[in-house]
């Protein structure tokens, strides 16, 4: 069993579905492996083990009936702790919410069940998600999974690191300002951030209701794709055989290009150096528009983010960490005129990208502008994490501004993630681009 857990989400479903993995087997197996994972409880809030092996001799039926109700039917998963689960605590890594049990699970959950999914486990996740370094000292901070004493990335930190490391076959995060697509990028997974408001929200805990998105962290694009298809209650998307050459592609080199590290830097350019040499023409954009954008972040995100959860922070401001305490109190200082404004100069701005960006299938830029920092340094010192997080989130949080969807992909050099972003719900297109650029990025870089 340990080859299969090995494998994707979709190819271990299509050996249930051919009977020769057997789902109870199969959880059982992962179970075995968080039982003798020194740092699971790092990872993982809560194992479900009852509740997952319960699931699981209800796969095993429907698999002995031939009565499967998808691909992923039988498949072990986790789900970051801001997601309700019924009767199991959801804290969404906060002191804030000890204690929280809700009633009913999540639409998203509903419909993941739905499809025969089987729900393992919660993962350790940033405090409230506004971080994207995934380091939480009120709680816990999961080890990065290539390297322990690094920042694992965030906010859905436990949720990629129980996936590379093959405690489940896949994950379910959220993404307001990067929170799928960095913990992805810096354990060699891929991460898809989709299109706001294209999933019920309903039972996740919010940070930024107007930017908040759900999405998977998996190990191929095929996974995300099907993951997607039962986020969304079954609803079939199909990944088109997409001759690259057919499609255009482009940079645009100011902002997201700035200050990488230089073994992100490397990466992205060997990797467009890759699709250059399969024929596929990359055009190279200069705008203002993109440090336009940026600048309205702090004017957008941290007042929704304090206006949200201003009454429970200020109750008890001692139960949180320096730095996310400082950055949801930094949203106290812009006024409502101001947040007003910048929303509509946002909104302005959007139009002018959608525009300038209108002839190319998908844009293209590094996933992070770093790499991932020694938890250490993080934790010893306040302002070096505030920094770190800023520019951690910088080049993810240009998606979520504009209302994109955007999907990361590993590339051969450990935590360097290669972003696509598409149109505004097309991810359809964004994905049958994405499974063909990662063929050639996995094998041939």
């Amino acid at each position: 069993m340990e080859n299969i857990i090995k494998l994707s989400a979709t190819q271990i479903g299509k050996e249930i579905n051919l009977g020769r993995v057997c789902p109870i087997e199969l959880t059982e197996a992962y179970l075995d492996k968080i039982n003798l994972c020194q740092n699971s409880k790092s990872i993982f809030t809560t194992v479900m083990t009852n509740h997952a092996l319960k699931q699981a001799h209800e796969a095993k039926l429907r698999v002995k009936n031939n009565t499967q109700v998808s691909l992923l039917d039988g498949i072990p998963i986790s789900w970051k702790d801001l997601f309700d689960t019924a009767r199991v605590s959801t804290e969404a890594g906060s002191a804030l919410l000890k204690g929280r049990v809700p009633t009913e699970d999540a639409v998203v959950v509903k419909n993941v069940t739905k499809a025969g999914v089987i729900s393992l486990a919660k993962t350790h996740m940033t405090e409230l998600a506004f971080s994207g370094l995934g380091v939480n000292p009120i709680t816990k901070t999961p080890e990065n999974s290539i390297n322990s004493i690094l920042a694992p990335g965030g906010s859905s930190s436990g949720a990629a690191v129980s996936v590379t490391l093959n405690l489940v076959a896949g994950s379910i995060g959220s993404d307001t300002g990067g929170s799928v697509r960095v913990p992805a990028a810096w354990n060699n997974l891929v991460g898809l951030k989709t299109t706001h408001s294209l999933l019920n929200l309903r039972g996740v805990v919010p940070l930024c209701p107007r930017f908040d998105t759900v999405g998977p962290i998996v190990k191929s694009v095929e996974d995300a794709t099907n993951f997607l298809s039962i986020l969304l209650g079954q609803q079939k998307i199909k990944l088109n055989d997409t001759a690259l050459t057919t499609k255009s592609f482009a940079v645009i080199e100011t902002t997201l290009l700035e200050n990488l590290d230089d073994e992100i830097s490397l990466s992205f350019e060997n990797s467009l150096d890759l699709l250059s040499k399969h024929g596929i023409k990359i055009t190279r954009l200069k705008s203002n528009i993109i440090s336009e954008v940026m600048d309205l972040s702090s004017l957008v995100f941290s007042p929704e983010a304090y206006g949200t959860w201003k009454d429970l922070i200020e109750q008890n401001p001692d139960k949180m960490h320096a730095p996310v305490l400082e950055r949801f109190r930094s949203g106290q200082s812009v006024s409502g005129p101001t947040y007003v404004k910048a929303w509509q100069k946002l909104e302005h701005l959007r139009e002018q990208y959608i525009n300038m960006v209108s002839q190319f299938d998908v844009t293209l830029a590094p996933t992070t502008a770093i790499t991932p920092p020694k938890i250490k340094h993080l934790l010893n010192d306040d302002a070096y994490f505030s920094e770190r997080n800023l520019l951690t989130l910088r080049n993810t949080r240009l998606a979520n501004l504009m209302g994109l969807p955007a999907l990361t992909l590993p590339t051969k050099t450990n935590f360097c993630g290669f972003m696509l972003m598409g149109k505004p719900f097309g991810e359809n297109t964004l994905l049958s681009i994405g499974k063909s650029v990662e063929t050639i990025l996995k094998y041939e870089s």
